[in-house]
């Protein structure tokens, strides 16, 4: 097995966020830099539902580096405000699955950070996709705010 960028090559090819990260599937990228990429989920459980994950592919976080840990979750410290800011979210849920029986349904190491509102579902997965204009609406907040700190 080819090791490259994605890790296990062949693994890569099949993964959606492995897709993402090589521009060959649709996303609402946040932020992107050697380590990490953060995005919107397209079936958010709130407006801002966010997804951080390695570069590099992992299917969950018992192969995972602690360097590469260690950036993931310093971004995630970084856009957890911002993100609870522009979505007027009242808390902020961060969650991380590992395994079919954990609920993990993508196999590509990531972190939830979801704004939560009272009276909000306490969901980790949304049940729906969103309408494309609005997750542009918002990830255009989030990056704008990004910039600014």
């Amino acid at each position: 097995m080819q090791q490259g960028l994605f890790g296990n090559e062949s693994v890569a090819q099949n993964c959606i966020f492995c897709k993402i990260i090589a521009g060959k599937a649709p996303a609402h990228i946040l932020y992107r830099d050697e380590q990490v990429l953060s995005f919107l989920d397209i079936s958010p459980v709130s407006a801002g539902h966010t997804l951080i994950i390695p570069l590099k592919h992992h299917d969950n976080l018992f192969t995972l580096s602690g360097e590469e840990m260690t950036a993931v979750a310093l971004h995630a410290k970084r856009l957890a405000p911002i993100i609870k800011r522009v979505s007027k979210a009242e808390g902020l849920a961060i969650h991380q699955l590992n395994g079919r029986a954990a609920g993990q349904t993508v196999f590509h190491y990531h972190m939830h950070l979801i704004p939560s509102h009272h009276g909000g579902p306490k969901l980790i997965h949304g049940r729906r996709p969103a309408a494309p204009s609005a997750l542009a609406e918002i990830a255009a907040d989030i990056r704008q705010a990004l910039t600014k700190g």
